[in-house]
C-alpha cells in the first residue's frame, strides 16, 4: 500500500532533519555498507551448495558430525558470498545529505555511480518533481 501524499511529505522531512541534524550517525550507519564481490559471491554460493550437500550426506548416513559439519561450512559459504569489497565508505560522493546541495551538485555522474546510487537519485529526483 503506498503512502498517501502527506505521509510521504513527513517521511522527506524526517529523513532531511535526519541528514541535518545527526549527520555523523548517518556516515556511521552508511559507511560500513560496501558493494558486494561478484567473485566473493559465486564462490560464497558454491561453497554453500557443497555444505548443503555435506549436511544432506549426514543425514542419510546418520551422522550428526557430518551434519555439523556441514552446517559449518554452509554457514562459511553464505558469510563469504555476503562479505563486502574492501572499498568502503563510498556513500552518496561524501554529501552529508541528499537534498542539502542543488539537485544535481554533488551527485556522481551517471555512469560511475552505482546501482543503488542511481536508484536512490531517481527516487530523490521524482519526490522534487512532486514538491
Amino acid at each position: 500500500m503506498p503512502l498517501s501524499e502527506q505521509e510521504q511529505k513527513l517521511l522527506d522531512e524526517m529523513e532531511r532533519s535526519l541528514y541535518h541534524n545527526d549527520a555523523d550517525f548517518v556516515s556511521a550507519v552508511g559507511a560500513g555498507r560496501g558493494r558486494l564481490s561478484y567473485g566473493s559471491l559465486v564462490l560464497g554460493v558454491l561453497v554453500a551448495i557443497v555444505g548443503l550437500a555435506v549436511v544432506i550426506v549426514g543425514v542419510v548416513i546418520h551422522l550428526p558430525l557430518v551434519g555439523i559439519l556441514g552446517f559449518a561450512v554452509m554457514f562459511t559459504g553464505v558469510l563469504l558470498a555476503l562479505r563486502p569489497t574492501k572499498a568502503l565508505g563510498r556513500m552518496r560522493g561524501g554529501s552529508a545529505a541528499p537534498g542539502a546541495a542543488s539537485a544535481g551538485a554533488s551527485r556522481k555522474p551517471a555512469g560511475k555511480a552505482g546501482f543503488m546510487d542511481r536508484l536512490n537519485d531517481r527516487w530523490d529526483d521524482r519526490n522534487e518533481k512532486n514538491e
